[in-house]
């Protein structure tokens, strides 16, 4: 474990930098109705959206910072608060993530910052670290904790109890889960498991054996987590015991295999499912034109074994599956688990010249049926945008929070990076009414932003 503190910065206000006083008013306004006590939205500064294609940084000109913004409800007024802190788009959008209490946000970079020479994506180090962040004070969010782990880490989460933390990272030599402490604002020992020991390997001429993890959660009971192998199309259990104080994992039944490149994933507040979202990439391609999907993407629903009965009639079942869109990244689920949105970037990850490229992504509104898994797409909302990723739900399930990386150029503060809201208008079974999104506006926030958690 290390320690560091960062140079704070404030930033008056990350919704209203650069804007009229009357965008600004309607932006706080905005904010305000969304129903949170805490807003945590992560900014990636080296990247720009055309990235991927070029392989270039973001202009230095530019001025971008990897960035954690952070608006808070504190006597009837929103607070922001900033703080730089590194981060990396490559990953999935589940490096971030605030506890239950809204006191701590966690947050990991898959690739470590910007040297001073650097100008290319190659040119970034591997990331190493994970980060605790205080958030009692709304306005100042400080550095509370470092801790080195195993480099490229993908996602993170954080045990309902808020004492634990749970990583996947991909090193050239092995895939590991890393399970951390976290007491009184210090992180304890990194306890970490490679995968293969666990009996997650391959035999594929590629690294790892061709395993990769990229996400990670955490069961609402606190016993089992969950894990992403994207590269073999599954998903593995795992429950989380104590040897002699020490954090041990054994399998918890079988892996299960769900839709091409399950990239992230949830359990539902239930506990009863675990849902994936499944991009759909091609891996062998060597450009962003063969890699990305034309077809698109799918949701898979597991349902889960009994967590009472014996090992042996431990059983998780793929139960069932649907399309969502082009190029889905982050998943959500309402807090009463019945709606789910997937966050889909489309072709707006292309250059403006590409044949598929596309000024709008949408999110998908899907139906879910708690008792039985049933899940069944019920619309998608476009929205205009660079690389939109991660997604919530607010605490009542009202509105849903849909990340943007970058507008397009010439746009304005409503289609510039920021939080795209929506309104949930959850209709009237009995009349026959279906749930449905209602775009109400845009939260302008850093350059970057690629993830947003929500605490009550």
């Amino acid at each position: 474990m290390i320690r560091s503190i960062f140079p704070r910065f404030a930033l008056a206000s990350a919704l209203g930098a650069g804007l009229p006083s009357i965008a600004a008013a309607q932006s706080l306004d905005l904010a305000g109705r969304i129903s949170a006590s805490r807003i945590a939205v992560i900014s990636d500064g080296d990247f720009v959206a055309q990235s991927y294609a070029t392989g270039r940084l973001s202009p230095r000109e530019a001025g971008f910072r990897d960035t954690l913004t952070v608006l808070s409800m504190a006597n009837g007024k929103m607070v922001t608060g900033a703080l730089p802190i590194s981060n990396s788009v490559t990953a999935a959008p589940e490096i971030l993530e605030i506890t239950e209490d809204g006191q701590t946000a966690f947050v990991t970079e898959r690739l470590g910052e910007r040297p001073e020479e650097g100008d290319t994506v190659r040119d970034l180090p591997p990331g190493r670290r994970l980060f605790a962040v205080d958030l009692s004070d709304a306005a100042a969010p400080r550095l509370a904790d470092m801790a080195e782990i195993a480099a490229f880490p993908e996602g993170l989460s954080v045990s309902p109890d808020g004492r634990r933390v749970a990583v996947v990272s991909n090193t050239p030599e092995a895939s590991f889960v890393q399970i951390i402490g976290y007491a009184e604002g210090r992180f304890g020992p990194v306890a970490r498991f490679d995968l293969a020991d666990l009996g997650v390997s391959g035999s594929a001429s590629a690294p790892r054996g061709g395993v990769t993890a990229t996400n990670v959660h955490w069961h609402p009971s606190g016993r089992f987590i969950a894990v992403n192998v994207n590269s073999q199309n599954r998903v593995v259990f795992f429950e989380v015991s104590d040897e002699n104080g020490a954090p041990s994992l054994r399998s918890w039944g079988n892996g299960v295999e769900v839709g091409a490149d399950p990239f992230v994933g949830r359990f539902t507040p239930d506990g009863r499912h675990y849902l994936t979202s499944n991009w759909g990439r091609n891996f062998t391609a060597a450009s962003l034109e063969g890699r990305i999907p034309k077809t698109p993407s799918t949701v898979s629903v597991v349902r889960l074994s009994d967590p009472e009965v014996s090992a042996e009639a431990t059983r998780h079942e793929l139960v069932a599956r649907t399309e969502t869109d082009l190029s889905a990244e982050g998943i959500a689920i309402s807090p009463d688990g019945r709606l789910v949105a997937t966050v889909n970037m489309r072709g707006t990850a292309f250059p403006p010249g590409s044949a598929r490229f596309q000024r709008h992504a949408t999110v998908s509104l899907l139906s879910f049926d708690p008792a039985t898994g049933g899940i069944a797409k019920i619309a998608d909302c476009a929205f205009e945008g660079s690389l939109p990723e991660g997604g919530s739900f607010d605490r009542t399930g009202d509105h849903f929070l849909a990340t943007v990386f970058q507008g397009h150029d010439g746009t304005g503060p409503e289609t510039g990076a920021g939080l795209e809201v929506f309104r949930v208008v959850k209709g009237d079974a009995a009349r026959g009414d279906r749930p449905s999104l209602e775009r109400i506006g845009r939260i302008p926030l850093p350059h970057g932003a690629h993830h947003v958690d929500l605490a009550g």
